[in-house]
């Protein structure tokens, strides 16, 4: 049986697009250096544009879309429990996850937005497929911050939530997390020294883009960093998100720097 033949037999089969514009996770310090020649509440917008943009350049789509709720306005912006703008991130994130359940979809393609929106649809078919997922990062950043290191945007707190080492309020809200062991974080080359000792504790593979260009064999365990590469790499992303602060992570391929300045 072909996966087309899977989804019209199959109840409730379908290929959700989900649109969420999110920008509160990039961390406002993020979105204020990333585009310090502009006020706060037009660089924010750039999030709904890039995504505007994901949306016309794709194919068509055939299945059903969602878009989540997102608030451009002031509200919900508090810095609390180490997280920055957490009320509107956890509201948003539940809206998702509610949009999610009412099509329970096979599959979903998302575009945001920041690396958070990768939360709840993956925690969603964590839940519908159980051990039989896996997910592979592809990012500079490992996304393994915690209310407990330094950096308080969520967007990097991404794989630590999906791995059931997020806030506690976050997970609250999950269907399901995935075990460490399988999220590989692959292209990995820019992380704050706090937070990447996560990646070796919780057992997650990474790899630095060098190794991904060779071999597979070359992964790691967890077991230790990356080394550092000797020159800049070039990241891609499919999410409309501006670069973290001293990143290149952008909607189009960018240089890259080896890590954020501590405290962005």
């Amino acid at each position: 049986m072909t996966t087309d033949d899977a989804d019209r037999t199959r109840p409730g089969g379908s290929h959700l697009r989900l649109v969420w514009p999110q920008w509160q996770g990039a961390g406002l310090s993020s979105i204020e250096t990333f585009a310090g020649e502009l006020p706060l509440e037009v660089a924010r917008r750039g999030y709904a544009v890039g995504t505007r943009v994901l949306e016309a350049i794709l194919p068509p789509h055939e299945g059903p879309s969602a878009v989540v709720p997102t608030e451009l306005g002031e509200r919900g912006l508090a810095h609390r429990d180490g997280i920055d703008a957490k009320d509107i991130v956890l509201e948003q994130l539940a809206s998702a996850l509610d949009l999610i359940r009412d099509h329970e979809p096979d599959r979903i393609t998302t575009l945001g937005g920041d690396c958070a929106v990768s939360v709840a649809p993956f925690a969603a078919l964590a839940e519908r497929y159980c051990e039989d997922l896996a997910i592979v990062g592809i990012d500079s950043h490992p996304d393994v911050d915690t209310n407990e290191t330094g950096y308080a945007g969520y967007h990097a707190m991404a794989v630590s939530a999906l791995t059931g080492h997020g806030d506690p309020d976050v997970l609250a809200l999950l269907p399901a997390t995935i075990p460490a062991s399988r999220v590989a974080l692959a292209g990995v080359h820019s992380w704050e020294e706090d937070a990447y000792a996560n990646v070796a504790a919780w057992g997650s593979p990474a790899s630095r883009p060098t190794r991904c260009a060779r071999a597979p064999a070359t992964w790691s365990s967890g077991s230790a960093r990356p080394a550092r590469p000797r020159s800049r790499s070039i990241s891609t992303s499919t999410r409309s998100t501006p670069p973290r602060r001293g990143s290149g992570s952008g909607p189009t391929s960018a240089v890259s720097p080896r890590r954020r300045p501590a405290g962005s």
